[in-house]
């Protein structure tokens, strides 16, 4: 390839634009390089970064390869026995497990020309039978242009000595026909997200098989559009939200795979000419992908349609993020690598991940494992919040006009209705397989926790697929000072002519829950979901209480007919028993309500305690214009405004949320968000003596003190459901 020189080469790809893919200092120093040399490079860094999952036994993959050499028998709809042709999962993935064995030291095959032989057999036989140019690509379009080729190009790639130039020649053409140039042109379509980093590294892979620097740097710059935030779609929010398919959040599984994709890339590419990095990817560690991951699993509320694709599936993901965030530590800075070792080494240690690809981090006594983080994350984008303290752990999933009710497609997920119906999932301490161990193959659809429902039938996969099932809703969202928060959903039913307004409010033992303007016409009852717990736990109940042993306690301050059920459930081959609290709202319910408080890990006498004491927290306002809670022991009081109105010395010009906390200082805090995001300025009124203004957010275009404590934002909107915080010094 000497006929490219490296400026052009790098001028034509625009590697270097400004803001999106940046070339790390390593770069220039690799221009004294050959071409030949720096695909060399490549071609180790990828066989490098790619073993590295399989360094803690690497004897188990020569065995797998092993195994798989010896049956291999190529035939005419098939490469190995019982696996008939197309194949488009397992034959290329017992391919790419040969290649690697292959490639990889300590296997036993390591080097061994036989199996490089027979793999170089294997993508000529599965190219010229399934994978061939020309062929009707049927069937799901990523098998086609993402999962076929890039197993088929990672093996090709590992043995390359061993692929004679007409097999490479041939597999080359096979892709271009079905993953062309044009498909990295436009950011759309199939071509965003993860999906346009899984289309780069196919086109990245093709580039080292033939030896390309215009083909590699072409693939590089297309990279260039997941640099960087998006307001609406799909990508990375500034509030930390992972958008995939329009309307689902999705850090669990599209998210998963581009943090992996981008993480590997990166490793790969280093000491490069196309070496790059990206500010947006390392703040997503923390911003995005961290919040959602607790105790080493990752939380099913940003998992899309995967949610039930099999048990313990986020334990699985948990460790795909866990491993990727291992591999981008190498591409941080040095604060950020530690901090970011530390917290996979606490996540796998918790999870009890003590071998496989976290060994030699667990065995490392120079990183520290970091404890689970306490606070509050409110993702306004996504309709998401996760909420920490040290002995549990909550996670909110609800539905607005951005954020679809469910996602569906591919004969997945056909029963995940209502999970964007104001979903609570918590963990408090060993409970981490709660929503793990055969959840969604069991649980009743209808009665998800913390859900207020219509209970009319649905049909498997209702309201249109891959997540198309938004709601009218605006307001939907909430306001937080980043360890309590005041969340609310303006909820309407999917298929259903429910529609209610819920009200959460995250403290430091429990979580206030309240319902008010519950209202349907659907000829069936609503019932509200006060729990449906994996458990065949003894369940009490006394006036005003519910406690579950093992697990926590409920709490009914207005004295509400609280319904049980224990059952046992089967699905597939699972059968798990369940205690089920619900509130019954009857037939055609005209502005019910309700309040509960829930205390993850609450000991029965604790319950009890909270019980007796109905001044703990009390209710200002549970009404379809106004929902609002103080709790004197806290300083706080919070209110979800879906009207303008006054309420608890509080008065909003407009709808919005609000979070008052007074210290013991003699300061208070006073948080507002406009989560409809249509307001162009807001005021608010706190009747309180305020002395003086210490700090504010930008948006704080004026203020009155004295007896009572006006402010006024300019363009709440703006920020896109976030928060804003005013400190001030008590009158």
């Amino acid at each position: 390839m000497g006929g490219y020189s490296r400026r052009s080469v790098l001028q034509l790809g625009g590697i270097a634009a400004v803001g999106t893919a940046l070339p790390a200092s390593g770069a220039r120093a690799s221009a004294e390089h050959t071409w030949p040399e720096s695909f060399a490079l490549l071609r180790r860094q990828w066989r490098d970064v790619t073993a590295a999952p399989f360094r803690s036994r690497p004897d188990r993959l020569g065995a797998k390869a092993a195994g798989y050499l010896d049956t291999m028998a190529p035939a005419r709809t098939s490469l190995w026995p019982g696996l008939a042709f197309p194949s488009f999962d397992d034959t290329p993935e017992r391919l790419q497990t040969m290649a690697r064995a292959y490639a990889m030291e300590g296997t036993g095959l390591t080097g061994d020309e036989s199996l490089a032989e027979a793999v170089a057999t294997g993508i000529d036989h599965y190219r010229r039978r399934v994978y061939t140019a020309g062929a009707d690509p049927v069937g799901n379009w990523w098998n086609w242009q993402i999962g076929v080729p890039k197993r088929l190009l990672d093996a090709a790639v590992l043995i390359a000595p061993h692929l004679t130039e007409a097999r490479s020649r041939a597999l080359r053409d096979a892709v271009d026909h079905f993953v062309p140039e044009r498909l990295l042109a436009d950011y759309s379509g199939n071509s965003t997200g993860a999906n346009r980093v899984d289309l780069c590294t196919v086109r990245l892979l093709l580039a080292i098989l033939r030896g390309d620097p215009v083909k590699a740097t072409q693939a590089v710059s297309a990279l260039s559009p997941v640099f960087s935030y998006v307001s609406e779609g799909d990508g990375f929010y500034r509030d930390g939200s992972f958008i995939q398919h329009t309307s689902i959040p999705y850090q669990g599984g599209y998210g998963m795979v581009l943090l992996s994709g981008v993480a590997c890339l990166f490793a790969v590419l280093r000491g490069s000419p196309w070496e790059v990095t990206s500010r947006v990817v390392l703040d997503s560690v923390e911003r995005s992908f961290a919040p959602f991951v607790h105790d080493g699993f990752c939380m099913d509320l940003v998992n899309g349609r995967g949610i039930g694709r099999s048990a313990y599936g986020d334990h699985r993901r948990g460790d795909a993020i866990g491993s990727a965030v291992l591999l981008l530590s190498e591409s941080a800075s040095a604060t950020e690598g530690a901090r970011w070792r530390g917290m996979v080494k606490g996540w796998a240690l918790r999870s009890a991940r003590t071998d496989g690809r976290f060994a030699e981090l667990l065995d490392d006594d120079t990183v520290p494992a970091l404890p689970e983080p306490e606070g509050h994350r409110l993702l306004p984008m996504s309709a998401r919040a996760v909420h920490r303290r040290r002995a549990w752990c909550a996670g909110l999933s609800m539905a607005s006009h951005r954020i679809g009710h469910y996602e569906h497609g591919n004969g997945e997920n056909e029963r995940g209705w209502h999970t964007g119906s104001g979903m609570l999932y918590w963990w408090a301490e060993g409970h981490g397989e709660q929503y793990s161990d055969s959840f969604w193959q069991t649980v009743d659809p209808y009665r998800l926790p913390g859900t207020t429902v219509s209970t009319r039938r649905l049909p498997d996969g209702a309201g249109r697929g891959w997540g198309d099932t938004c709601p009218p809703a605006r307001w939907v969202g909430g306001a937080t000072d980043g360890w309590y928060a005041t969340v609310g959903q303006h909820l309407y039913g999917l298929e259903s002519t429910m529609e209610a307004f819920k009200s959460w409010f995250f403290l430091d033992d429990a979580v206030v829950c309240m319902g008010a303007g519950i209202t349907a016409r659907d000829g069936v009852p609503v019932e509200t979901v006060v729990d449906n717990r994996r458990s065949d736990a003894h369940l009490t109940l006394e006036a005003g209480l519910a406690h579950l042993e093992g697990h926590g306690g409920y709490v009914l301050p207005t004295g509400a007919d609280l319904r049980t059920l224990r059952e046992h459930r089967s699905g597939g081959s699972a059968s798990r028993g369940y205690v089920t609290l619900w509130l019954d709202h009857g037939v055609d319910p005209r502005s019910a309500d309700y309040v509960y408080l829930l205390m993850p890990g609450a000991t029965l006498a604790r319950t009890r305690a909270r019980a007796a004491d109905p001044l703990w927290a009390r209710v200002l306002a549970n009404t379809a214009g106004r929902q609002g809670v103080h709790v004197p022991s806290l300083g706080l009081t919070a209110v979800n405004f879906w009207n303008g109105g006054a309420v608890g010395g509080l008065t909003a010009s407009g709808p919005c949320a609000v979070l008052v906390r007074e210290g013991g200082d003699g300061t208070a805090t006073l948080t507002v968000s406009d989560p409809r995001c249509d307001l162009s300025e807001l005021t608010v009124t706190w009747d309180r003596p305020v002395a003086e203004v210490l700090g504010a957010h930008p948006s704080l275009t004026g203020s009155a003190t004295g007896r009572g404590f006006t402010l006024s934002f300019a363009r709440p909107a703006d920020l896109s459901g976030g928060s804003a915080t005013v400190t001030v010094r008590l009158g």
